[in-house]
């Protein structure tokens, strides 16, 4: 009996419509779709952490044409809202906020135009050197989760147009 609801199961899912993103691997649409985009410079610390794990996940090499350009502007803020009663902050939060865009290359229009974000709490301490330091972990930290954003949002995007422009 076991055996025949499981069967009636899987019958289920493959009739469902669902389908791998990154179906067919490196030579798969959604792969081929990322590999030609290329990330436009962003300013600042946060835009060199977030333009290099995003290069780093899309995979496109340095170089060459790309069909698509990923245009990024960033947000990044830190607030203190943990306070004392010596009005000292004891806890702070790292926001870090992104809009973008991506733009066919050819033609200058706007495919996708979305945003993404990511906070994190940062307990403050005595030492102003670690306080620093946790400040920029943090900051790499996001700068990692935004790009994921990114790229998850731009693959979709791939995989809903069957790669064409």
């Amino acid at each position: 009996m076991r055996r025949l609801a499981a069967l009636v199961l899987l019958v289920a899912l493959s009739g469902c419509g669902l389908r791998p993103l990154y179906g067919g691997g490196s030579s798969g649409t959604v792969a081929r779709s990322l590999a030609d985009v290329e990330v436009a410079p962003i300013g600042g610390r946060a835009g060199w952490l977030v333009r290099n794990a995003l290069v780093d996940r899309l995979g496109s090499p340095a170089g060459q044409a790309h069909a698509y350009r990923l245009d990024v502007k960033l947000d990044d803020d830190i607030t203190g809202f943990g306070i004392r009663a010596d009005d000292a902050v004891t806890r702070e939060r790292r926001t870090l906020r992104a809009r973008y865009q991506l733009v066919d290359a050819a033609k200058g229009t706007v495919l996708v135009d979305a945003t993404a974000g990511s906070d994190v709490g940062i307990d403050v301490v005595s030492s102003e050197y670690a306080t620093v330091a946790a400040e920029q972990t943090a900051l790499e930290h996001l700068a990692e989760a935004i790009a994921d954003q990114i790229v998850t949002r731009v693959a979709v995007y791939a995989a809903h147009s069957g790669g064409k422009k």
